[in-house]
């Protein structure tokens, strides 16, 4: 083996010592650190008056069994399966569909009608939360004057949410489609073309199997950001009352840690809920891997 092989250079540590250092500290480090506040509490002593009177104690894996065991919880993760079912469905079938709309071969605008589609998604959650929320006032709203529909109420404010998320992550999903589908070659339509297929069964039989990787991937990372649902129940909550503050389960987390002022329970239900998300997902991987590998 030669010298140049064997000799070591500092250049790739260097390389990828910013993007270590970055993991560290936004990363790595609030996680540790949420770990250990999750495994603490406060201990008071007399009336809880006084200098010394409350004291940070270690307290095992009590915060994890309170949270476990609150029913405020799993009562927030019932309401956002719903929601995010809802979601998933509709959006990433309305992102398979445009992306399969812009990639045929007689689309017109195809430039215009990508900015248009991707244009919500540029949107911050929190001000498209709250164009919509304006829309959906009963005393403002021009939907409520044609359908005669309140928006906000108990049975539709699930459905005014999931509009709100779709509207803004139908774009992003399409992209990511549609770019995939651009990757592919032409000359496997021009053949399918010249035996006769129509551009639906090309769609079917063609684009949508290569696409499977894609929709994988997309599908991961809704399922991930609908578990931590927390801008457009937040934000529509000042405009009615059938919003709790617990309706997620990050919405929890926040009251217990910034209303309530208990740090160690919102930081051992912050820990659950990461849990809960690991295991959504890679379930969702796994379920995916053993149908197509036939696995298991």
């Amino acid at each position: 083996m030669s010298t140049l092989s064997t000799r070591r250079t500092p250049a790739p540590y260097l390389f990828l010592a910013p993007a270590v250092l970055l993991f560290g500290l936004f990363l790595a480090i609030p996680i540790g650190y949420t770990v250990y506040l999750s495994l603490r509490g406060t201990k008071v002593s007399g009336l809880g008056l006084g200098k010394g009177a409350r004291q940070e104690v270690f307290t095992g894996l009590d915060n994890y069994a309170a949270a476990i065991g609150d029913g405020e919880l799993w009562a927030g993760w019932l309401r956002v399966l719903g929601y995010g079912t809802l979601v998933l469905v509709v959006m990433l079938g309305l992102a398979l569909l445009f992306a399969l709309l812009l990639d045929s071969a007689h689309v017109r605008l195809a430039r215009f009608s990508r900015i248009a589609i991707f244009l919500p998604f540029a949107v911050p959650g929190v001000a498209a939360t709250l164009l919509w929320g304006f829309l959906y006032l009963p005393s403002l709203s021009p939907i409520r004057q044609v359908l005669d529909v309140d928006l906000l109420g108990s049975g539709t404010v699930v459905l005014s949410m999931a509009n709100v998320a779709v509207w803004g992550g139908v774009g992003f999903n399409m992209l990511v489609l549609y770019t995939a589908l651009r990757a592919v070659p032409r000359d496997y339509y021009e053949a399918a073309r010249l035996d006769g297929a129509s551009e639906v069964q090309i769609a079917l039989r063609i684009k949508i199997p290569i696409l499977i990787p894609a929709i994988i991937l997309t599908t991961v990372f809704s399922i991930i950001a609908t578990v931590q649902v927390f801008t457009e129940p937040t934000t529509l909550r000042p405009l009615t009352n059938t919003i709790s503050s617990t309706w997620s389960p990050l919405m929890k987390v926040y009251r217990d840690a910034f209303v309530t002022g208990d740090i160690y329970s919102a930081a051992a239900t912050s820990i659950v809920i990461a849990a809960i998300s690991l295991v959504l997902s890679f379930g969702f991987l796994r379920v995916v891997r053993d149908r197509a590998f036939g696995e298991g």
